[in-house]
């Protein structure tokens, strides 16, 4: 959420962010809501001032014998209780409409995002790895399918279309590459590995920027709880709320958990295959700075990030999210999209944004420095590190070989027992 004093002071500038981001212009509407909301509150206040004046006025009449001024007076005060009390009500009238507003407006990007429309306009800077020669190389639902240890028909008698069954070894596949991340990201990266809750309330999802206006892309319970769209939600939760001292400072989490996500936006995209799910595990990570640091970070997370795909061998490439494409809470995103042979392209495995204060105003998570009497909001981070389903696809389809199986990259080996290929039975 955006700071309203922010939008009073910076009309223009915040009009051109809109703009940036295909938005229409807002600020005028914006401001003429919240002058309405601060001359109701005058009105309030003076209303307030009149009935404690008028108050103190009974008694003295009272006091001075003065009973028909004394009865005007009371009668006077009733109205103002009941005058009070209805302009509280429109007070919080005004200061919801206010704050829905406020909510879905999307976060200013930072100068140096490239302005486009969709990711057309998203701009390459850099290509990590040189993508393997293969003849005919196969996609990874061939090669799963070829060796019995992916079903995608039986998945789908159990519980519909985008969910997919993983057996045997490639199953293990999977979990080696949970394993591998967390024990990079918190043996060398220095975050902290933490377990959290994959049901969570309005609040945490409004926090993060996922309600009000993207509800359409979640799983709801029938008891009023979301399933996790990503282990960004908790995280970053864990400081909802809470002051900190500025010493405590940056904290990095991070975390192994299914995700869910109906894909309510993607009918008839990667529908063959375990490209886009509605259940699926990813490393997450969660870094929470001050002010001062968080471009700074959103560095520092790409390239761990990055650094799981080097160690598994990966051919990538980097790519700045221009404006029309970035996430609702993002000021700046970074993509990681891995090379996959099967597809002969470049997709995404990883997503790392830095949101400044944007969260933190949603979820009040402040710090305060040592000597200084006001606090400020957090900045926040998140990003991948990375979906296991999407590296699952990328080393099999890179490590291929020409009779079906698979070489199990060395970084993985130490995780899979010791196995390094996998083959049919």
């Amino acid at each position: 959420m955006l700071d309203i004093k922010w939008i009073r002071d910076n009309p223009a500038k915040f009009d051109e962010a809109l703009a940036k981001r295909g938005a229409p212009a807002a600020a005028m509407d914006i401001i003429k809501l919240d002058e309405r909301r601060r001359d109701h509150l005058k009105i309030l206040q003076d209303l307030q001032n009149r009935r404690n004046e008028a108050s103190k006025e009974i008694g003295k009449a009272k006091g001075s014998g003065d009973n028909a001024r004394a009865e005007a007076l009371i009668e006077e005060v009733g109205t103002l209780k009941a005058e009070i009390q209805e302009g509280e009500e429109t007070e919080r009238r005004i200061d919801a409409d206010l704050e829905d507003v406020l909510a879905r407006i999307p976060n200013v990007p930072l100068d140096d995002v490239p302005v486009g429309e969709d990711e057309a306009g998203n701009v390459e800077i850099r290509r990590v790895g040189e993508p393997p020669r293969m003849d005919d190389a196969k996609e990874h639902y061939e090669l799963g399918e070829a060796l019995g240890m992916m079903e995608f028909e039986q998945a789908a008698k159990i519980s519909g279309a985008r969910f997919t069954i993983l057996k045997g070894q490639l199953a293990r596949l999977e979990r080696a590459l949970g394993q591998f991340m967390l024990d990079l990201h918190t043996g060398e990266h220095g975050y902290s590995e933490t377990a959290v809750p994959l049901l969570v309330r309005d609040e945490a999802l409004f926090g993060t920027g996922q309600l009000p206006k993207f509800s359409e892309d979640l799983f709801h319970t029938s008891e009023g709880r979301w399933l996790v769209p990503t282990a960004e939600v908790p995280l970053t939760n864990l400081v909802r709320e809470r002051t900190l001292d500025a010493a405590e400072l940056p904290i990095r989490v991070t975390a192994l958990t299914p995700c869910f996500r109906s894909e309510a936006g993607a009918a008839g995209r990667d529908q063959r295959g375990m490209l886009r799910q509605h259940q699926f595990y990813k490393v997450e990570l969660v870094s929470i700075t001050d002010e001062d640091s968080s471009v700074a970070e959103l560095e520092r997370m790409t390239a761990c990030a990055e650094e799981v795909l080097k160690r598994l061998g990966l051919a990538y490439r980097v790519v700045t999210l221009c404006t029309g494409d970035m996430g609702f809470g993002a000021r700046k995103t970074y993509d990681i999209e891995v090379w996959l042979p099967g597809q002969g392209a470049y997709r995404e495995i990883s997503s790392c944004s830095v949101c400044g204060d944007f969260q933190a105003r949603r979820m009040n998570a402040r710090y305060k420095i040592a000597g200084e009497k006001a606090q400020r909001f957090v900045h926040t981070l998140n990003g991948s590190g990375v979906a296991l389903g999407r590296a699952l696809i990328a080393v099999m389809e890179n490590y291929q070989n020409a009779d079906g199986s698979i070489t199990v990259p060395e970084a993985l080996r130490p995780y899979m027992g010791g196995i390094e290929t996998i083959a049919a039975a």
